[in-house]
This record gives structure tokens, sequence and C-alpha cells, in this order.
């Protein structure tokens, strides 16, 4: 079988149980070498093939799996974060139908909830927002028009965007055109959860020059709205004077 592995956002001790379990006990390894921990390999069996994805196209990735297959190993094919986000795991999935191949996906820890964990930050602030939007810039690989980021902008959710720290500047431009207050708070995440981890907070207007003073081009999140801030509303699950199926309410 190919088991499609979410490698968690960096740090080797947040893959899953799971997924380590399938790293030892891979006859071959197809990752993503521009991302994935190199520590990770370190779980992977003696004997146990290695080839980095990086530089290959799309053909060569199926090839590669389908020829470990073919000769009965247990192939991982191991992506970073939670292969469901920006991962372009259906094409390949799709490729493995045709193939008559079976696969499995196993979950990851993505690096947006790495991120927020490095900011001690919680997404859906009662009062402020219970939406999230996990979006990228469009850069060479395009967006839909509908979910441009001024369009984004207008929702006043918490917003997470990736792959987008080379067009800081863009992307914090379009947001203030978009709709959001200059003086939002706002953060950029460098590789949550790995040694070098740097966490950098901003007013929205002034952080790209922020970042820019620190030179981060890329492997980050940029984390934008009013959940970084510091007003907020209880939550009603722990309010003493809410009833629910698990409480009476008090007075």
């Amino acid at each position: 079988m190919i088991h499609f592995v979410g490698a968690g956002p960096g740090a080797p001790d947040l893959i899953t149980l799971r997924g380590e379990r399938l790293l030892r006990g891979a006859g071959m390894i197809v990752y993503a070498g521009s991302l994935v921990n190199p520590e990770l390999l370190r779980l992977a069996p003696a004997g146990c093939e290695l080839h980095d994805s990086a530089s290959m196209t799309l053909d060569e990735v199926i090839d590669t799996m389908r020829d470990g297959f073919t000769r009965g190993l247990d192939v991982v094919r191991l992506h970073t974060g939670d292969p469901s986000i920006y991962g372009a795991i259906r094409e390949q999935m799709d490729r493995l139908k045709a193939l008559d191949i079976a696969f499995e996906v196993v979950p990851g820890v993505s690096s947006f909830c790495a991120a927020a964990a490095a900011l001690n930050a919680e997404y859906t602030l009662p009062g402020v927002s219970q939406t999230l939007i996990i979006a990228r810039m469009e850069g060479r690989t395009p967006v839909p028009e509908r979910e441009n980021v001024r369009s984004l902008a207008s929702h006043g959710a918490s917003m997470v965007f990736f792959l987008s720290t080379g067009m800081i500047g863009e992307l914090c431009g379009a947001l203030i055109e978009g709709g959001c207050d200059p003086g939002t708070p706002s953060a950029l995440v460098y590789r949550a959860s790995w040694p070098e981890q740097k966490v950098l907070r901003a007013p929205l207007v002034d952080l790209p020059a922020e970042v820019e003073r620190f030179q981060i081009r890329k492997t980050a999140l940029i984390l934008v709205g009013a959940f970084l801030g510091d007003d907020y509303e209880l939550s009603k699950l722990y309010d003493a004077s809410f009833a629910h199926g698990f409480r009476e309410a008090r007075k």
C-alpha cells in the first residue's frame, strides 16, 4: 500500500504515532526534501529506500511509488504538515486510482496549528472571530478571482497565509485595500516548531518592514486578525450562568 503521511510542521516529535509507526516499517520513503525535517528519516529501518521528490515531476513521483508497490514494498509518501493543505495529493491519488494501487492518507499536524502555538494564540475567540481563513497570495500560481486577498479581507475573519512571505508587501497592501485596518494585529512565524523558529509581531501596515529587517523570504506563515489582540469575550462553555447538556446553570 501507499501511505500518504503528514510529517507535521517540523519538530520530529510532532508527527503522529501512526505516522511514526509507518516510517519505522517502510520499505520506501518518497519525501518532500525541501520541507520535511531530515531528522524524521532517521526513523526509517535499515535498507529502506529514500527518494527526495523536491526535483521530481508528478510522473516521476508516481513511477517511483509504483515501482516500490510492484516490488511489494510498503511505500510512505511523506508530506510536510498535513497533506490536505497545499499538499498536491489529489493528483497523486487520482493517478494511483487509475493504476489500481491501494493507498491511504494519514493526517498530520499542520504548520498553521504550530504557528498558533508559537504565538500562544486562539484563532476562534468569542466576540472576535469564529472563522479561520487559510489562503495564499496569488503569485506564479493563480488563485480563483473570488478568493483574491482583497475579497478575503472583507470578512473580518482570522486569517493565515501560506506560501506568501516573498510577497508580503503586496499581501499586506491588498489586505488593507480590502478593508483591514492598517493597525490590525499581525505576525509572521518562521519555521514553526523548528529549533530556528522565529516570531515577529507588528501592526499589519508595519509587518513587511519588520520581515524585511530579518530578511525572511520563505518557510513562514503570516497570521492576521484581531484574534492576536487582547480584547475578546469569555467563552459560554465555562460560563457558570450558561446551561448545557453536562451542566446546569448556576446563579
